[in-house]
Parts: structure tokens; C-alpha cells; sequence
């Protein structure tokens, strides 16, 4: 009788510590609800009407840890088609959940919903969700905080409190009045009115002293800034007076510590870093500024400053958190705008930790290289017609290996899953460019462009390399390239054309930093290598939202692989139609 007890005992407790584990293992299902809706909202002493989630502007946070399955229901309640993307999520196996609109589905129409199911496999970190579509995403825009599996502690100092900073470009006008109109002119859009430090523009902007993001701290703590750049077509230098700043992940992914004065961060990146206040109050007050890193020509591209303020507690004050108002205000000071050695110097000491715990899996065999061209360029303008291009009789236009990507009026992954190609996309974007030319010399005299809905076809597990070279095509500019559905390890990078024996032989294959999007340099090259073990439709796009509109994206294919679990699954019943 007592054995019997017994094995009953220890078969209920084996139960329990399996059914324990499971949960452990599998993670918890974090739901939310995304209603889409729009919004009036004030900046800069005028209101509009704007698109939102839940009326917040930025929207939500998602907040989840390593391993938990995200179910979002997204109900359009306004008159544009929308998509959301939750950025820097891998989506293994889950393509139809990655949002960008006419790639992985079609958009969500008025009126319609959408649910996005995804588990997050081996990422912790910040990333951010944002609209797919158009120029939505100037105001449909949120953080995603994955804290580590329970138990787990972060591979750096605990700190006492997080906060999300999110970078916005704000227009009084209409965003997608603003790029109908560019697009119906071939010129250049109207830039921005003023950057935003999480909806917020700040003191140094006209009218909006009371929009200010206020940062409020108390001596001796370590606060982690989980930054983001949400800006639609601007990377941003970002300091904080008095404070040096200690980077330990980038795009989710933790990073060997430094500690800098300023970062810089392009529009899809992310950044948590460390701040430390003083042990003591000091008896001032620090500004913490955003501005634009860019080597266009003046006027293409908003230069203006966006201010926060970091806030000490007065321990002098009779109220517990009184933060005096008659204090010195310092100023950072940020580097110049067109600033590209220092943006090479910082990118340059990014590593991965590249421990037993976190390594750096870095592709050393290479099974496909490719090699693409991306920059600006032009389109004629229609017959007996005048454009505001480069040239009266030119439209500008944007291209990767001088394809510039259009559209299809279908989801790309619905017509390969279904076996529809034919008229939708073809499998041949070119592995380089068909007429080599001195890309970051004097450019060509021809710099038109030709359309087409092109991709590469990978098998799966294949091991690519990929060197993304800038070109001078109506200007060097730095293009940040995004990957959907990979994380990639940043293996070369530097100035001029590419060369494949000496560059080759500089790359880092030890620790490079791994994320998911990064810099092409002004008038340079970078090279990233990335295994593609993700069976899919995958977007690659430079993410100035002004460049994708012209044209600077393409879409890598994915095939499935011989094992189940290295299947792309079925499309959700409730897959939005187009």
C-alpha cells in the first residue's frame, strides 16, 4: 500500500515538473488588440487628423519575453489599406505574419481585420512594430520590449528602470498627400517639419515647449534607453548632455559594452543603451538632442534638432519628486551633419559578445555571393511632359543593381505558395550588375533605371554573402538596408568600390555585429553574410521611406526545405484578399 502511495506520488510530481517545464519552455501567449483608427492630434501649434492604434500616437508597446507566442488582431477602422510589420521579428516559418503590404499578404482593407500570430524564437531585446504601406507608417508606430526567458538575467548590469525613446518625423501636412504629390511630380518629397522624441517635438521648435519629452531621474541609478529610430527618412546622431552613453545591444542583439558621447542610429534600428546618473544632484539640467546625419544636398532632407530633457529630483524640495525649474539647462554638443567619418568610426566598434552563452554563428563556407549596386537614378518623363527631377524631362527614381522594384497587385508570397507565379514576379534579379561602371566615380551619362518584379531564389540553408555597394548616382548618400525574416552579421565594411581580394581578406568572421539593418556608407560598400534557414518571401528594402517609394527594394525567395520543420506553414484562413 505505502509503495503504491508512493509511485503515485512520484508519477504525479514527474507530471508536474513535465507539465512545468513545458510552460517554461513554451512561453506564455501575449494578446492585443490594434484598432486602427484615426485621431486628431496637435504639434507645432496645428492639428490634423492622423492615423493611429488605439488613438495613441506612438502607439502600444508589445511587451513579451523570449519564447512567447504574440497574437495581435488588427481592425481597420480608417480609409487607407494597412499593414503592420513587427520589425526585426524573425518569423521563422511564419512569413504570412510579417506585414509588409503585397510581399507576405495582402493589405487589410477598411473595415476588414487581420490576426498576426508569431512566436519569438532566441531574440531579447527592443524592436518596434510599424504600417507596411505607403507613408503610414509617419504615425502607426510602436516599441516591441522582449525581456529574456524567466530567470534569465541581461549579460550586463540589471537597471533600475527602462524607458523606450522613439525617434519621429512629424509633417503638418498629410504624409500621403505629401508623396502623391512627389510621385506625380518625379520630384523630391517635401521634407519634414520637426523630429519628435516619442511624439514629442520639443523647445527648440516653435509653439511646443508644452510637448516636451521629459526624462525624470534620481542620482546614483542606471536607467536602459531602449531607442529607436521610427524616422521616415533620417539617420540621427542622439546625445545627452553630461551623460556618457554604454551600448550593450543593437536591433536585439547584445553587443560587447561601449561607452560613447553620441550614437547614431538609422531609420529600422535599434540601440538600448546604459546611462548612469551622477551619485549626487547636480544642480542642472541636461538636453538630450537628435539631429540629422546626412550627405544630400541641402534642402532634400529636414535639418532641424529635437530636444528632451533630463530631469534630476530635487532632494532639497518638500515634495518627494519635485524637479526644479530654475536650473541651468547644458547642451550636448552633436558632430557635424555630414559627420560619415565618425558614423564609420562608431559602426566600426560594434561586436557581437560572441560568448558560449551568446555566440556569433557567423557563416565561414559561402554558398551564393551576391553583389548589388543600390543608389538613386531616374526615369524619363513621359512623352511631351515636364518633371521636377534631376532634370526637367527626368523623375527620380531608386534601384538595387539598377532594377528598381514595382509592386505587384498580389502578395508575392501568396502567388509562390500557391503556385502562381506567372505574371506576378520572375526569379531573376540579377546576383550583380549587368554593366559594371566605377560606382562611387563620376557617374555614368545614362542613369535611367529599369523596372521589374525581380527576385532571388535561394534553397534552403544556403549561406550567403551579400555586398551591398553604394553608388554616386545623383549623389553618395548612406542607404540603411533592412532584411525581413534574417538577422545578418556585418562581416566588411568601407569607402569606395568594393574590392573583392583586398577586402575580402579585412573581414571580420570572429565577433561582427549581427542585425537587421544597417548603413550602406556614403560613397562605400558593406558586406553581410546571413544562412537562409527561413522558408519564405522575404523583403529587402533601403528604409528611407523616400528611397522604397522610388524604388530601392527587392525580395529574396526562400525555398522550403526537405525536413517538416523547415516547411513554410499554411496561410491563415483569415489572410487578407486583394
Amino acid at each position: 500500500m505505502a509503495t503504491s502511495y508512493l509511485l503515485r506520488c512520484s508519477s504525479l510530481v514527474a507530471v508536474l515538473v513535465l507539465l512545468f517545464s513545458i510552460g517554461m519552455t513554451e512561453g506564455a501567449i501575449r494578446e492585443y488588440q490594434f484598432d486602427v483608427q484615426m485621431t486628431n492630434v496637435t504639434r507645432l501649434c496645428s492639428s490634423k487628423s492622423i492615423v493611429t492604434v488605439n488613438g495613441q500616437f506612438p502607439g502600444p508597446t508589445v511587451f513579451a519575453r523570449e519564447g512567447d507566442l504574440v497574437v495581435v488582431r488588427v481592425v481597420n477602422h480608417v480609409p487607407y489599406n494597412m499593414s503592420i510589420h513587427w520589425h526585426g521579428i524573425r518569423q521563422l516559418r511564419s512569413g504570412w505574419a510579417d506585414g509588409p503590404a503585397y510581399i507576405t499578404q495582402c493589405p487589410i482593407q477598411s473595415g476588414q481585420s487581420y490576426v498576426y500570430k508569431f512566436t519569438i524564437t532566441g531574440q531579447r531585446g527592443t524592436l518596434w512594430w510599424h504600417a507596411h504601406i505607403s507613408w503610414l507608417r509617419a504615425t502607426v508606430y510602436g516599441a516591441i520590449v522582449i525581456l529574456p526567458k524567466p530567470g534569465v538575467p541581461y549579460p550586463f548590469p540589471a537597471p533600475d528602470k527602462e524607458v523606450p525613446i522613439m525617434f519621429g518625423e512629424w509633417w503638418t501636412a498629410d504624409t500621403e498627400a505629401v508623396i502623391s504629390q512627389a510621385l506625380q511630380t518625379g520630384g523630391g518629397p517635401n521634407v519634414s517639419d520637426a523630429f519628435t522624441i516619442n511624439g514629442l517635438p520639443g523647445p527648440l521648435y516653435n509653439c511646443s515647449a508644452k510637448d516636451t519629452f521629459k526624462l525624470k531621474v534620481q542620482p546614483g541609478k542606471t536607467y536602459m534607453l531602449r531607442i529607436i529610430n521610427a524616422a521616415l527618412n533620417d539617420e540621427l546622431f542622439f546625445s545627452i548632455a553630461g551623460h556618457p552613453l554604454t551600448i550593450v545591444d543593437v536591433d536585439a542583439v547584445y553587443i560587447k559594452p561601449i561607452t560613447v558621447e553620441t550614437i547614431l542610429i538609422t531609420p529600422g534600428q535599434t540601440t538600448n543603451v546604459l546611462l548612469t546618473t551622477k551619485p549626487s544632484y547636480p544642480g542642472a539640467t541636461y538636453y538630450m538632442l537628435a539631429a540629422p546625419y546626412s550627405t544630400a544636398r541641402s534642402g532634400t532632407f529636414d535639418n532641424t534638432t529635437v530636444a528632451g530633457i533630463l530631469e534630476y529630483e530635487d532632494p532639497a524640495s518638500p515634495s518627494p519628486a519635485a524637479f526644479n525649474k530654475n536650473l541651468p539647462v547644458l547642451k550636448p554638443t552633436l558632430p557635424q551633419i555630414n559627420d560619415t567619418s565618425f558614423v564609420a568610426n562608431y559602426t566600426g566598434k560594434l561586436r557581437s559578445l560572441a560568448t558560449a552563452e551568446y555566440p556569433a554563428d557567423v557563416p565561414r563556407e559561402v554558398d551564393r555571393r551576391f553583389f548589388f549596386t543600390v543608389g538613386l537614378g531616374t526615369h524619363p518623363c513621359a512623352v511631351n511632359g515636364t518633371c521636377q527631377g534631376p532634370t526637367n524631362d527626368t523623375r527620380f527614381a531608386a534601384s538595387v543593381n539598377n532594377v528598381s522594384f514595382v509592386l505587384p497587385t498580389t502578395a508575392l508570397l501568396q502567388a509562390h505558395f500557391t503556385g502562381r507565379s506567372n505574371g506576378v514576379y520572375s526569379p531573376n534579379f540579377p546576383a550583380a550588375p549587368l554593366v559594371p561602371f566605377n560606382y562611387t566615380g563620376t557617374p555614368p551619362n545614362n542613369t535611367n533605371v529599369s523596372n521589374g518584379t525581380k527576385l532571388v531564389v535561394l534553397p534552403y540553408g544556403a549561406s550567403v554573402e551579400l555586398v551591398l555597394q553604394g553608388t554616386s548616382i545623383q549623389g553618395a548618400e548612406s542607404h540603411p538596408l533592412h532584411l525581413h525574416g534574417f538577422n545578418f552579421f556585418v562581416v566588411g565594411q568601407g569607402f569606395g568600390n568594393f574590392d573583392p581580394v583586398k577586402d575580402l581578406a579585412r573581414y571580420n568572421l570572429v565577433d561582427p555585429v549581427e542585425r537587421n539593418t544597417v548603413g550602406v556608407p556614403a560613397a562605400g560598400w558593406v558586406a553581410i553574410r546571413f544562412r537562409a534557414d527561413n522558408p519564405g518571401v522575404w523583403f529587402m528594402h533601403c528604409h528611407l521611406e523616400v528611397h522604397v517609394s522610388w524604388g530601392l527594394k527587392m525580395a529574396w525567395l526562400v525555398l522550403d526545405g526537405d525536413r517538416p520543420n523547415e516547411k513554410l506553414l499554411p496561410p491563415p484562413s483569415d489572410l487578407p484578399k486583394c
